[in-house]
């Protein structure tokens, strides 16, 4: 017993001794462990001192916080120290914010979360190279301008270097990447990156993600790339790559998932070795010079969904073991669009890192699609325009359950079509034009399609007719990514074939356009039926300058005239519509003329004036158009002094766009019930018979459209722009977010936006279009809209949303900020598709955004508050529908650069 005891008291005295030990050692360490501690916070308050935070981002970095761990953005590891600093900022500089960039578009690449969070500017500091520890940087799409700090390289431990869509600039060749040899991520897309590949990126052998996408790299791609086993997204598109696609690119890619080499000056043959990358999902290699065939080792690629190798110089057959690719949902083989493609030759400077292959599309196949393509079971998107096939036009569809999208026009396909698309209940877009297809046209189509084109062939039969209002929505998936893509791309030619759609239509059954939106109402047509009279071409709501006209009915006649002969007989047709038209309108003027009724105009607010019928009638001397102030998508506008000096606009309603009488007296009354300082005044109506009218309080400063037009003659300052700017913001959060029930206009553009003489303005035309319940977030409809302001999603769907509105208002900002219009005859020197969301992406991300801005504006200033409201109307215009401000917070930006 006396043994243990010792025993005991000798453990006792141990622990003791190493408790001590352990307390001394803490006591030593501690020291140093609140060292580092206070280190990392002050770097991080010097760090911030580098960055530009307007918004506040970064009120939580406190020197006199004791937790810089618990700081915005900033995670530590359990030492205590920063291991990463993640700063996202919004969308409004990343190209998604443009046609240009597919891939951002697609959501290929890194996913990240959209969010109204605003952004950081300034420039990085080198003291970033202090935080030894650090595993993440992830700064993107901010305003952060400079040079990319060579500190960056020592950064040892570094996995994620996230630098995407700021301002950056510097030497590729000069970034040492020897010493990053745990980076995963390497993402440095959208700067101003410039030079050659250095030898020392080989080196990360550990690289998942390289995207150097949107840069200035001129140099060809290195064949070591092809040895980066563990990459899974390779983007290399716009930039300035030449050379040939590494032979040895797919011997060592059995993670590789997505690889975008588009819009570069690649040349050479696809390379075969890309049959062995199994787990391929996406291949986009448009708009190069690249040759020869599409591999047959394609077909080998069973997770393959999208292959986009448009804007080439490929030839020979389509591989047939493409039907192999089981998953595949988007074919783009070309991208031929319209005729001002074909006759209009460049003009001006190419955009930024585009090639004579993005001008045109030189692709040249052989042969027919074969069955094993167009029976693929996820099939959504074929696009082939003039891409040279010929034969029978393909037969066999299989179920076509998943069809969106066909585009198969300006090729030599024979035969006929009936019955080839009646079970495809999901297509959309169908445009068959200009090859040499015959027989009878098929009534049944699915209601869904918003975009039929069968011009230039020899078919007959009535028109089909169409129903939107039953479509439906589809989960996010590329193709549906696609499919915004290419409608954007196709709003030139929709444009053109708009100007004078009807007229066409009722003079020909053997070719014709139902463009978006879908024409309803029209009347079937066949060889032995008499044409049916265009309507009014006054109607048209597109506002252009006359060489635009001009440069339109060029190309539509380039579509619709097969020969000479042909175009003698649709003039004379036309000329008999039009008399006959005119005949129609006279009959319509006596019939009001000798009208007895004398109601009384039903009337919300007191005008002054007793208004009925008559007086309205008599005061417009039976709507002359000498008293016409305005023509939109639902009638025309008209002064009307009711009595000295006291004048009101009325709208006269087209009768074939009005609802029933009982919905219109509803939805009427309760319009007139709306009021906003910024909204115009609904006075009263009329309403008896196929005669509807609108009566509003007349301004004097006419519209938004003529102001734009005439304001080099106005005085128009930074003052000016922003009272308009905010009164429309205004009016429209009150509209989306205040009325009950609310509403969404679905037709923001210049000419329904009014002026008086003091330059306040006032939207019109709200509510006309749909009226929303309150639980109801968004409706399905025919497109309504004018194209150029249509947002993306909008015109694909018909699914209409508050943010489509603000899409549209940040088209007419930026129109109001430069001196281009929304499809400026500029922009056909570009890419199909471009406009002027299009250009003003472009002119940030190359830093030119004083050219964006009118003169007088820019020279007047100021320039740090123009330059911010450019930034808004960039923002209200990105793809991505979640990323787009509500108006409320628009108008909170707007408040926040006030005129002094």
């Amino acid at each position: 017993m006396a043994a243990l005891a010792e025993m005991g008291n000798k453990v006792s005295l141990f622990s003791a001794a190493v408790d001590l030990v352990t307390l001394l050692l803490f006591l030593c360490i501690l020291p140093s462990v609140s060292t580092q501690f206070s280190d990392d916070r002050m770097v991080l308050v010097e760090l911030k001192r580098s960055f530009s935070d307007p918004y506040g981002i970064l009120d939580s970095w406190n020197a006199g916080s004791s937790n810089h761990c618990s700081w915005f953005g900033v995670s530590c590891n359990s030492d205590f120290r920063v291991s990463m600093l993640k700063i996202g900022g919004n969308l409004s500089r990343s190209p998604s914010c443009s046609i240009k960039s597919e891939p951002a578009l697609h959501g290929f690449g890194i996913a990240r979360k959209c969010s109204d969070q605003s952004e950081i500017g300034g420039t990085l500091s080198a003291v970033i190279g202090k935080f030894k520890y650090l595993r993440v940087l992830s700064l993107p799409f901010n305003k952060i301008g400079g040079e990319i700090p060579v500190e960056i390289w020592g950064l040892r431990s570094l996995e994620v270097l996230d630098l995407e869509g700021n301002g950056m600039y510097g030497h590729l060749s000069s970034f040492g990447f020897s010493g990053l040899r745990k980076l995963r991520v390497l993402n440095l897309a959208s700067n101003r990156i410039f030079g050659k590949f250095p030898p020392s990126l080989s080196e990360c052998k550990s690289l998942r993600i390289l995207n150097l996408a949107g840069n200035r790299i001129n140099d060809v791609i290195p064949g070591f790339v092809g040895g980066f086993g563990k990459l899974r997204v390779v983007n290399l598109s716009f930039n300035r790559l030449v050379g040939y696609v590494p032979s040895n690119f797919g011997y060592d890619c059995g993670n590789l998932e997505h690889l975008d080499l588009s819009r570069n000056f690649l040349k050479g043959e696809i390379p075969r070795a890309l049959g062995k990358c199994s787990r391929l999902r996406t291949v986009l290699l448009s708009s190069n010079a690249l040759y020869g065939v599409i591999p047959n080792e394609l077909g080998k690629l069973q997770n393959l969904e999208v292959l986009n190798v448009a804007r080439n110089r490929l030839g020979g057959p389509l591989p047939a073991n493409l039907g192999n690719c089981s998953d595949l949902s988007v074919i783009v083989l070309s991208s031929h669009l319209n005729a001002l493609r074909v006759m209009r030759p460049p003009r001006g400077r190419a955009p930024h890192g585009s090639t004579d292959a993005a001008l045109d599309d030189h692709n040249s196949f052989e042969g027919s699609i074969p069955d094993e393509i167009t029976t693929l079971p996820k099939l959504k998107i074929l696009w082939a325009p003039g891409a040279n096939f010929e034969g029978r036009f393909p037969r066999n569809w299989g179920n076509c359950k998943s069809i969106m999208m066909v585009n198969l026009a300006q090729n030599h396909f024979t035969g006929d079509i009936f019955g080839l698309f009646s079970d495809c209940t999901d297509l959309q877009y169908l445009n068959l034009s200009s090859n040499k297809l015959s027989g009878k046209l098929d009534e049944n189509l699915p209601s869904c399609v918003t975009m039929f084109d069968v011009s230039g062939n020899m078919l007959s039969g009535p028109i089909p007719s169409f129903n939107t209002n039953v479509c439906h929505l589809h989960p996010y998936d590329p193709s549906v990514a696609y499919a915004a893509l290419l409608v954007k791309m196709s709003h030139e030619m929709l444009i053109v074939e708009n100007d004078y759609p009807n007229a066409f239509l009722g003079l020909t059954a053997t070719s014709f356009i139902l463009p978006m939106p879908p024409v309803n109402g029209l009347r079937e047509t066949s060889p032995q039926t008499t044409p049916a009279p265009p309507p009014d071409a006054s109607n048209d709501d597109h506002s252009k300058s006359s060489s635009d006209h001009g440069d339109s009915a060029l190309a539509m006649a380039s579509i619709v005239a097969a020969s000479a002969a042909g175009s003698f007989i649709l003039v004379s047709l036309f000329l008999y519509c039009c008399k006959s038209r005119k005949g129609k309108e006279m009959a319509m003027t006596t019939e009001i003329s000798a009208s007895p009724q004398r109601e009384r105009v039903i009337v919300f607010n007191d005008v002054g004036a007793t208004l009925t019928y008559d007086s309205i009638v008599h005061a417009t001397e039976n709507f002359h158009r000498r008293y016409c102030i305005g023509n939109g998508g639902f009638g025309k506008t008209y002064r009307a002094e009711v009595a000295p000096g006291n004048s009101v606009a009325v709208k006269r309603l087209t009768a074939e766009r009005h609802q029933g009488a009982a919905q219109f007296h509803a939805e009427v009354s309760s319009l007139g019930q709306i009021k906003h300082p910024n909204l115009i005044t609904l006075l009263g109506y009329y309403s008896c018979g196929p005669e509807m009218f609108l009566i509003y309080n007349y301004l004097p400063g006419g519209n938004l459209d003529r102001f734009i037009r005439d304001r080099a003659r106005r005085v128009f300052n930074y003052s000016i722009l922003h009272k308009i700017a905010l009164h429309i913001a205004t009016a429209l959060w009150y509209l989306h977010d205040q009325c009950d029930p609310r509403i969404l206009h679905r037709d923001i553009k210049p000419s329904n936006i009014l002026l008086d003489d003091d330059s306040n303005a006032f939207l019109a035309d709200f509510g006309l279009c749909k009226i929303l319940a309150t639980s109801e977030t968004h409706a399905t409809t025919r497109v309504a809209g004018t194209y150029g302001y249509i947002s993306p999603e909008y015109a694909l769907t018909g699914r209409v949303s508050d943010r489509a509105d603000v899409y549209s208002y940040g088209v007419v900002l930026l129109e109001l900020l430069s001196d281009k219009r929304a499809l400026d005859p500029s922009f056909y020197s570009h890419e199909d598709g471009f406009n002027i969301v299009s250009w003003a992406c472009m002119m940030l991300n190359q830093d030119r955004s004083d050219e964006v801005f009118t003169a007088s504006l820019w020279d007047t200033g100021p320039r740090d508050k123009l330059v911010k409201m450019l930034h808004v109307a960039v923002l209200c215009t990105v793809d991505s529908v979640s990323a787009r401000p509500s108006m409320r917070h628009v108008v909170h930006r707007l408040k926040q650069i006030q005129p002094e």
